[in-house]
């Protein structure tokens, strides 16, 4: 889901949001434009391998992600 030079103001207005299954405090988002294509490489290493974790435990972990406005 990695998008060529996605302005990251673009970005800011929406979040790829995995919700925990077993824990509803819980979630991971990440900055993402309005169809929640999350741009890899403007993320820092923790947070790319954060994202990259969450996709691999939707179902088991995390809720399939949903696309959302930013606050």
């Amino acid at each position: 889901m990695n998008t060529a030079k996605m302005p990251l103001m673009a970005m800011c207005g929406y979040e790829l949001r995995f919700q925990s299954l077993f824990n509803e405090g819980r979630a991971l988002a990440f900055p993402c434009d309005a169809q929640g294509h999350v741009d890899m490489d403007a993320l820092s290493e923790r947070a790319r391998g954060n994202y990259l974790y969450a996709r691999a435990v939707v179902g088991r972990e995390y809720a399939t992600p949903a696309v959302q406005r930013r606050h």
